[in-house]
């Protein structure tokens, strides 16, 4: 593995990598250059796992031994201290290791269903913590697709990708368009849209018969605003989460894997 020094933050080679903590400039920057930062030993060698192809890796002096087992092809590997690395990238990179992706074309949300048995629909979750916890909740409990409305965040900002511990590699995700007309896709597929609300006439989730539960496209809206009129007019059912102690709903992520959790709790592990 042939790795090339870097002393100058400013240098044009890990460019890829500058002002990693300015959030609207990166979610404005990173898609529109097919490009995607993994922050992490654990993260980058998933995105290598699943095919994502490097661009560039970006590592701490002292820890580029860590990726000494690594066939990184093409990509050039590039060291410096953490001074520079802090300079660049905006913030301390304590795990040491950075690496830029060239993202992949999305599928179509027609080609994620035809081969999935139950999927997640998020209506505006803008908020990359909770959008990388539900990717790693989704991954663990069974569940073969994210959809998205056009108004969610980025999956694979960084903050998203690390959450998910990388998790966001492993399910095939797709916007969905329009929004909400893109619902009928999902009914077309054979799916029920299963509204996820806090209202009283909702149906408990565990009470879900085994037809509507067969096929189950969860539907979920962002933290606090929950869905709009819009997308609960395009479900099948609407659902509730069952509470005690007069606490009315959960974080979003929280949610999705309670949920996730009962509708696979009889699949064979």
């Amino acid at each position: 593995m042939h790795v090339e020094e870097i002393t100058d933050p400013a240098d044009e080679r890990i460019a890829d990598y500058r002002a990693l903590t300015d959030v609207e400039l990166r979610t404005r920057w990173e898609p529109p250059h097919g490009l995607f930062i993994a922050e992490g030993e654990l993260v980058l060698r998933r995105a290598l796992r699943a095919g994502y192809p490097p661009r560039s890796f970006l590592v701490d002096a002292k820890r580029v031994d860590q990726l000494g087992d690594l066939d990184t092809g093409d990509a050039p590997v590039y060291a410096a201290t953490p001074d520079v690395l802090q300079q660049a990238t905006g913030f301390h990179v304590h795990r040491g290791v950075l690496a830029s992706f060239r993202r992949r074309e999305l599928p179509t949300a027609a080609e994620v269903l035809a081969t999935a048995r139950r999927a997640v629909i998020l209506e505006d979750v803008n908020n990359h913590t909770n959008l990388g916890a539900i990717y790693r909740a989704v991954a663990a409990l069974g569940v073969d697709a994210v959809l998205l409305s056009p108004s969610c965040a980025d999956p694979l900002y960084r903050r998203s990708v690390r959450v998910s511990m990388g998790e966001v590699f492993a399910v095939p995700y797709a916007r969905l368009e329009p929004w909400p007309a893109g619902l009928d896709t999902v009914r077309a597929a054979g799916f029920t849209v299963l509204a996820m609300t806090p209202a009283p006439d909702a149906v408990p989730i565990q009470r879900l018969t085994p037809a509507q539960r067969e096929r189950a496209a969860l539907l979920l809206g962002a933290e606090g605003a929950g869905l709009t009129a819009a997308a609960m007019a395009g479900s099948d059912v609407r659902v509730v989460i069952p509470m005690r102690r007069n606490v009315d709903s959960l974080n979003v992520a929280a949610a999705t894997a309670v949920a996730c959790w009962e509708l696979g709790r009889d699949d064979p592990l």
